[in-house]
């Protein structure tokens, strides 16, 4: 399959990975995503949370506490996207550079947040943090390094 075929699958995903976030629709989110799909902790960078059952509880908390979430562009080619976006998190407003790493199919096979500014970032790891906690199997194995 030619490069130029692909690269309509991959926007499609992309799309659809916005859309579902922004409407806060985790099951859509998660279609998106491979299998085997990775976010790398914005907070500590040394979690990294795999595949779509530690993946569900991650994201339902973190795009069900987000307000107003919007982004404004997409850009990259081939098998990186960078969406850039805005929202708020309680009382504080922050932007996002999300850097999504995609399979050949186009499916969503990484996802690397960056959340500024610090005190955001900071309120959402304070936040995060207890409510991971009911989830201690998620965390552990994002604890693990790859294998």
């Amino acid at each position: 399959m030619s490069d130029a075929l692909d690269e309509p699958v991959s926007t499609d995903s992309v799309a659809r990975f916005r859309r579902a976030t922004t409407d806060n629709d985790i099951s859509a989110l998660l279609e998106t995503l491979t299998d085997d799909a990775e976010l790398v902790s914005p907070v500590s960078g040394r979690l990294v949370f795999r595949g779509r059952t530690d993946l569900a509880p991650l994201l339902t908390l973190v795009y069900r506490a987000v307000r107003e979430l919007r982004w404004t562009a997409t850009l990259g080619t081939g098998d990186t996207r960078v969406l850039l976006g805005e929202a708020k998190f309680g009382p504080f407003r922050m932007t996002e550079t999300m850097v999504l790493d995609l399979d050949p199919d186009g499916r969503i096979r990484r996802m690397r947040p960056h959340l500024r500014p610090w005190l955001a970032l900071t309120a959402v790891a304070v936040w995060l943090g207890p409510n991971l906690l009911r989830y201690p199997g998620s965390v552990r194995r994002a604890a693990r390094p790859a294998r």
